[in-house]
């Protein structure tokens, strides 16, 4: 079954740039991965340090992989400190 995720990510304005970084990179690395079929970053007009995340994943196996992968792990390290809270997963299906 397909897995449709929606992340929204909160950064702390002086930390912007370190972030979208991160999550530019995530892009880069994240749409190499087998049973990935969508993943595309977003920013908020209204507020410009709020990025969405619109993925969809070809399994639930598949997400757990890529949850797995270093650069992944490398956006978890600036949770605490860059963020301004731990960002929302949406996990949905079409119905």
């Amino acid at each position: 079954m397909k897995i449709y995720l929606t992340a929204i990510i909160k950064a702390k304005e002086e930390y912007r740039a370190e972030v979208l970084e991160v999550l530019q990179n995530m892009v880069k690395e994240t749409v190499k991965e087998e049973a990935n079929e969508h993943y595309t970053l977003h920013q908020s007009i209204e507020d410009k340090n709020h990025f969405i995340f619109y993925e969809v994943w070809k399994s639930a196996k598949g997400l757990e992989k890529h949850n797995q992968q270093p650069y992944i792990k490398a956006f978890g390290n600036l949770v605490d400190e860059k963020l301004l809270e731990k960002p929302q997963i949406y996990k949905s299906q079409i119905i």
